[in-house]
C-alpha cells in the first residue's frame, strides 16, 4: 500500500454548507464521501507513481554495510556498486609498508627498548628484547572488503593506519588473531581455552623443555593473559575512529549532496503529481457517478452516461486548476522533505518501505495542517481551523495505521502463500491491499465523524459561537455608536476639528515656554474654558498667594 500525500480536508469545499433541506448527516457523509474517495484513488491507485526503496533512495554508510546482511538492500546508485566491485583485491604490503603503520612501529620500538612499552591486549610490559608487532585492531582486510569504507572514497590503508587502530602486542597473539575481528578472536579463545590450559599444564610437567616446546609455551601464555574488555575497548576506540573518519569524508562530499539533492527533487515532482492526479481523478470519479444516477434503464445509455459524467470531471478539474496547481505544490513540498528526512533517518538506521511512506504520509499531513492553521488561505475563523487542522491530522493517522495493518496482514500471509510463488503472490497483494484500504476508509471516516461531534466537535463549536457571539455583541455596540454619530451636526464638527488643528500646529511652532504660555492662555480663552486659578490674574500672582485656592 502507498500513504497518500492527500489531505483529507483539502477536499471538502469551504463554502460547505449542510443542505437545510436534507438531514444534516446525509449532508455530512456527501462530504466525507469525497474526503475518503479521494483519499483511496491517491493511495491505492496512484501507487505507482512512487516506488519506495527498503533504507530509502540514498546510499549510507549503515545502509550499505547491511547489503551482504539484509535480502531486501540495495545499492541506489549503481556507479557506488560499480565501485565497490572494482576496489581491487586486498594486498598486504599496501596496508604493512604504510608511512603511519612503519612510524608507530618505530615508535613503539623505542618505546620497548626503554622498557617502557605495555602491551595493548595483556596490560602487561613488554620484554625489552620480546618479540613485537603492531596490530590493526581492525583488521586490514575487513577494511578493505568494508562497503562503508569504499562508498567514503577514503582508502583503506589510510583508514586501517590511523592511530586509533593501530596497537603493539605480543607476535604470538598478533599472529593468532590475524585477519579475525576482536570479537571472532575472543570467541576463538574461549573456545581453545580448554586445549590450551591443558597443553600449558603438559608442557610445564617436563623437567626440560625444548626450544619449540619452550615457545610453544610462551604463546600459549601469551594467549590466556589476554584481557578481552581491554581488547573490546581497543576495538570501539578504533571502529569509532574509522566511523568518524568515513562518516565526515561522505556526508560532506559532493556524491552525498548530488545524491540526496536528486532523490528530494525527484520525489517531490511525483508527490506533487500524485497529489494532482488524486484531485482530477476525484472529480472524474464523483461525476462519472452522478452521471450514472441520472441514467437510463438500458445499458448503452449507461455507458454513455459514464462517458459524459468522465468528461466532465475532466472539465470541472480543468476549472479548478488554481487548486490542482495547488495541490501540485504542497506535494512537492512535502516530497522534499520527507525524502530528506529518510535519508536522514537512514544514516543511522534502516527504514522499511512502509516506514518511508509513514514519513511521507506525516509531512503531508503537518505540511497541510500549518498551512491551514498558519497561512489560512481560505480565511477561516480559528476554531475552524483547529478543527480542519484536526481532521487532516486524523485522517492521516488513520493513512498510517491502514499501512501497519497492510504490512502485518502481508506478513502473516507471506508464511502461508510463500510455497506458492505466483498465486500466492497474487493473493498476498491483493488480500493485503483490500485489508490496508477498507482500514484507512473505516479510520477516515470514524475520526471525521468523531471530530464533528461530541466530545471534539461540540467543544470547537462552543469556541466557534462564543466568538461569534462577541464579534455579535461587539458589531451592536458599533451600530448604536454608529447611530449616536449620525445626529451629530457634521458642519459644527468640521469646524472644531480645525479649530483644534490650527491650535495644535501653533503650539508646534512655539519657540519657547514664553510664546507657548501665551497660546495656551489665549487657547482657554478662545475656548471659553475656565482656569483654576481665575480669569483676572496671572498663574505667578496666584502661586505668589499663600491663601490662594485652586477652583476646579
Amino acid at each position: 500500500m502507498s500513504v497518500t500525500e492527500e489531505n483529507f480536508v483539502a477536499g471538502i469545499g469551504t463554502d460547505f454548507e449542510p443542505a437545510l433541506e436534507e438531514n444534516v448527516f446525509d449532508t455530512l457523509f456527501k462530504e466525507y464521501e469525497r474526503v475518503v474517495v479521494n483519499s483511496l484513488i491517491t493511495s491505492f491507485g496512484l501507487d505507482f507513481f512512487i516506488k519506495d526503496q527498503h533504507g530509502g533512495d540514498v546510499d549510507t554508510i549503515h545502509n550499505v554495510r547491511k547489503i551482504d546482511k539484509d535480502p531486501d538492500m540495495r545499492y541506489k546508485n549503481t556507479a557506488n556498486e560499480t565501485a565497490y566491485n572494482n576496489r581491487g583485491e586486498y594486498n598486504s604490503d599496501d596496508y604493512h609498508k604504510h608511512s603511519n603503520y612503519i612510524a608507530r612501529g618505530k615508535g613503539d620500538k623505542q618505546k620497548q627498548q626503554q622498557g617502557e612499552l605495555k602491551d595493548a591486549y595483556t596490560g602487561n610490559k613488554m620484554p625489552i628484547n620480546g618479540n613485537r608487532d603492531t596490530d590493526h585492531v581492525v583488521s586490514a582486510k575487513e577494511i578493505h572488503d568494508d562497503r562503508g569504507a569504499v562508498l567514503s572514497g577514503r582508502k583503506g590503508s589510510d583508514l586501517a593506519n590511523l592511530d586509533e587502530n593501530l596497537r603493539s602486542t605480543n607476535s604470538s597473539i598478533n599472529r593468532s588473531k590475524g585477519k579475525k575481528t576482536v570479537e571472532e578472536y575472543i570467541e576463538w579463545l574461549e573456545k581453545t581455552q580448554d586445549h590450551r590450559d591443558g597443553r600449558i599444564s603438559t608442557l610445564k610437567s617436563k623437567s626440560s623443555l625444548t626450544d619449540k616446546e619452550r615457545k610453544e609455551l610462551s604463546k600459549l601464555e601469551q594467549q590466556n593473559a589476554v584481557d578481552k574488555e581491554e581488547m573490546r575497548r581497543d576495538d570501539r576506540i578504533a571502529r569509532g575512529g574509522i566511523d568518524a573518519d568515513i562518516n565526515k569524508s561522505y556526508y560532506t562530499s559532493s556524491k552525498f549532496l548530488k545524491d540526496t539533492g536528486h532523490a528530494a527533487v525527484f520525489t517531490g515532482v511525483k508527490m506533487g503529481l500524485r497529489q494532482a492526479m488524486g484531485l482530477v481523478f476525484t472529480e472524474v470519479w464523483f461525476s462519472a457517478k452522478e452521471a450514472l444516477t441520472v441514467a437510463g434503464a438500458g445499458f448503452a445509455e449507461k455507458l454513455k452516461s459514464i462517458g459524459e459524467g468522465i468528461k466532465q470531471g475532466f472539465s470541472r478539474a480543468k476549472v479548478k486548476y488554481k487548486e490542482v496547481l495547488s495541490k501540485f505544490g504542497a506535494g512537492t513540498i512535502s516530497g522534499i522533505l520527507s525524502s530528506l528526512t529518510t535519508t536522514l533517518t537512514n544514516i543511522f538506521f534502516t527504514t522499511s518501505k512502509n516506514a518511508v511512506r509513514i514519513i511521507r504520509q506525516t509531512w503531508a499531513s503537518l505540511m497541510e495542517a500549518a498551512k491551514i492553521l498558519i497561512f489560512n488561505p481560505d480565511n477561516l475563523h480559528f476554531a475552524e481551523r483547529l478543527k480542519a487542522a484536526l481532521k487532516i491530522l486524523a485522517a492521516g493517522a488513520s493513512v498510517v495505521l491502514g499501512t501497519m495493518v497492510q504490512e502485518s496482514v502481508q506478513l502473516a500471509l507471506s508464511q502461508s502463500l510463500g510455497a506458492m510463488p505466483v498465486v500466492g503472490n497474487e493473493i498476498l497483494s491483493i488480500v493485503s491491499m483490500f485489508s490496508g484500504t477498507l482500514c484507512t476508509g473505516l479510520l477516515t471516516v470514524s475520526s471525521l465523524y468523531l471530530i464533528d461531534s461530541d466530545p471534539f466537535g461540540g467543544l470547537i463549536t462552543k469556541i466557534l459561537d462564543d466568538t461569534i457571539g462577541e464579534y455579535k455583541h461587539q458589531a451592536k455596540l458599533f451600530e448604536v455608536h454608529a447611530a449616536k454619530l449620525q445626529q451629530l451636526d457634521i458642519d459644527k464638527f468640521e469646524s472644531e476639528v480645525a479649530a483644534y488643528c490650527n491650535l495644535v500646529s501653533g503650539f508646534e511652532k512655539a519657540k519657547n515656554d514664553t510664546e507657548l504660555n501665551i497660546m495656551l492662555t489665549r487657547a482657554t480663552k478662545q475656548l471659553g474654558i475656565p482656569v483654576p486659578w481665575g480669569e483676572n490674574r496671572s498663574l505667578d500672582d496666584f502661586m505668589n498667594d499663600p491663601s490662594a485656592v485652586f477652583h476646579f
